[in-house]
């Protein structure tokens, strides 16, 4: 080895800078050092909180109405966290009361927004307004018919089919709290689905994953949801049937702006 090789802790080090991941930790005898280990168990605790925790709709809506977006609370059909855990699919569907409150929103729009809780509330409460400040500007230059930004608890993705059904749209967008990783306790997740109806299948959806700070940016996701949201009404489809094109394409100029 020459003097200007990097000696391998240095390689290491710099792999380590690069990722969040636990690589190369180190070792005390054959065992995990101590620092890493309690590292460790702090990061799995911050992921079962984040699961447990329970978000603020009304402060949630109330920062929605405050943007003048109409911001209709409900509830799925998941009675209690628990229930939601142990239940996936009383999170899909809407309680009835719901239906009964959101039915006089019904309209002929383009998009509607859903935002739930999922498994990370402080992913929602952390992210979902700044996305949608970044989102909504790109669709009403476009003079997109936007409806009502619906907030669920204890909702699921798929709670989104029957919200956007419900509601006549023709797209739907659910902002929804991924499930907490060891490194990424807050990520945002954003799935776009054309002609929502009970039964769509996960194929049927686009996904944008991983929107954090630590991730994909707030300008980049609107972006990448603008482009995906135009495309799948171009189309009539999304899902495996809208391949992600974004970047390929002229939509370069969607990224000017802030990414905080």
């Amino acid at each position: 080895m020459t003097d200007e090789q990097p000696v391998l802790q240095d390689r290491l080090a710099a792999l380590k800078a690069a990722t969040t991941a636990r690589i190369f930790l180190p070792t005390a005898g054959s065992a995990v050092a101590t620092r890493a280990s309690l590292a460790f168990q702090l990061a799995h605790a911050n992921a079962r909180d984040a699961v447990e925790d329970r978000l603020d709709a009304e402060a949630l809506a109330d920062k929605l109405r405050a943007r003048g977006l109409e911001a209709p609370l409900v509830e799925s059909a998941a009675t209690s966290r628990r229930a939601y855990l142990m239940r996936p699919d009383l999170g899909r569907r809407l309680a009835e009361p719901a239906r009964a409150r959101l039915l006089p929103l019904a309209g002929d729009d383009d998009l509607v927004f859903v935002v739930a809780d999922g498994l990370s509330a402080r992913a929602v409460e952390a992210h979902a307004l700044a996305l949608l400040d970044a989102a909504l500007p790109l669709f009403r230059a476009k003079a997109w018919k936007i409806g009502p930004v619906v907030v669920v608890s204890q909702g699921r993705v798929a709670i989104g089919d029957e919200i956007g059904a419900l509601l006549g749209a023709k797209l739907v967008v659910v902002l929804i709290g991924e499930r907490p990783g060891l490194s990424s306790p807050d990520s945002l997740g954003a799935y776009l689905t054309f002609a929502p109806r009970i039964g769509c299948v996960d194929a049927e959806r686009n996904c944008l994953s991983n929107i954090r700070r630590e991730g994909m940016g707030y300008a980049e996701a609107a972006a990448r949801l603008f482009y995906l949201a135009t495309e799948a009404l171009r189309r009539k489809a999304s899902g495996v049937a809208l391949k992600d094109e974004f970047g390929d394409t002229d939509s370069a100029p969607l990224l000017d702006g802030h990414d905080g």
